[in-house]
């Protein structure tokens, strides 16, 4: 008799062309990521080959139940990892019949600043730190927590090792490993400041695969989690008082600030990032004031800095990016649940279009 394992890791690939493509899309918090999955007649490595699907958008927050279908667009592919073979997952964004995107739909206008010839043309980079926190189920609480308690103070957990500091490593290796086989541009994965409290980051990607990547990557670890029986929260203060946030620092680059001279560059892109910082923390994460707070590794919320190599400035400069008079910067000020198609592309709308 076969087990239900056998059974989910069956090789379709020996008695069928026929793959599965899980279509994934974001529900109505703007968080929630929500998928289904569907046959489709063989291998598809083309996204505008995929047919468009729809949804009742009355189950998700996103359309009235007496004109409940949304239509499900296709955008980018990944190679499935826990259905493997020739099967996918697929990255969507969501539209009216009528062909108009929906409100919770941020794909769409990222799009239109990333085509824009002047953004193009620079080829913007991003690399994306997104943190989170594991919890036990049922009780909400961080992962390797006593119940009810409180561990020792911050210090021996950051990129920690040890059955009593470090929580929630198979989870983590086996997202690392998953992203990878996806074929997400995953560079890396560390420990936090806050035990229970991991990082991985996605990039270097450029302009609108970085938030594709960044939304699938965040549902192949709440596939994963959702295996082990463990909670991922994405919010940016989980436990109040001495204790970081989670964020995701968002690196950026264009190609006049990797050449000769990019220093300068970067330091005009800072100063018009200062003019609209207002309009910035707005669109960064729901709940950043409860991190943004001045401790912890942020700046305050309602103040703007810069820095070379200031781990408590809105943005910081890396050392070496001002050595070599060129590179990249960091802004520090997104929080962990922020939308990647939303901060990639304002990044770039304030530094490359817009006109103070």
């Amino acid at each position: 008799m076969a087990l239900l394992t056998d059974l989910l890791n069956l090789d379709l690939s020996d008695t069928t062309e026929k793959i599965i493509a899980e279509y994934i899309w974001i529900g109505g918090s703007g968080m929630d990521l929500r998928s289904k999955a569907r046959t489709l007649p063989g291998p598809v490595t083309d996204p505008s080959k995929l047919p468009k699907w729809n949804y009742d958008g009355s189950s998700t927050g996103q359309a009235p139940g007496e004109d409940s279908e949304v239509i499900l667009y296709p955008q980018a592919i990944f190679k499935d990892p826990f259905r493997r073979g020739n099967n996918i997952l697929v990255m969507c964004d969501c539209y009216t019949p009528a062909g108009e995107p929906i409100p919770t739909n941020k794909r769409h206008a990222a799009a239109k600043i990333f085509s824009n010839p002047a953004v193009s043309a620079e080829e913007p980079w991003y690399g994306i730190e997104q943190e989170y926190t594991l919890l036990q189920k049922d009780i909400n609480w961080p992962l390797g927590w006593p119940v009810g308690g409180f561990p020792g103070p911050q210090g021996p957990y950051y990129c920690s090792i040890g059955a009593e500091k470090s929580f929630g490593r198979d989870i983590v290796d086996s997202h690392y490993k998953a992203c990878l086989f996806a074929g997400i541009n995953i560079s890396g994965i560390n420990g936090e400041v806050m035990p229970g409290q991991w990082e991985f980051q996605v990039g270097p990607s450029v302009g609108i695969s970085a938030g594709d990547q960044v939304w699938v990557a965040r549902y192949i670890l709440e596939r994963i989690t959702e295996i082990a029986g463990v909670v991922v929260t994405f919010d940016p203060k989980p436990i109040p008082g001495d204790w970081n946030g989670a964020g995701a620092h968002t690196n950026y680059s264009t190609e006049s600030m990797r050449k000769d001279g990019g220093f300068d560059v970067i330091v005009a892109a800072v100063e018009k990032l200062k003019l609209r910082h207002k309009e910035h923390i707005a669109a960064y994460g729901e709940g950043n004031e409860r991190r943004l707070t001045g401790k912890h590794e942020t700046a305050d919320i309602h103040t703007f800095s810069w820095g070379v190599a200031n781990r408590g400035a809105s943005i910081r400069v890396g050392r070496e990016t001002e050595q070599n008079g060129k590179g990249y910067f960091e802004d520090r000020r997104p929080a962990s649940n922020m939308d990647p198609y939303v901060v990639t592309a304002m990044i770039a709308d304030t530094t490359l279009l817009w006109k103070p």
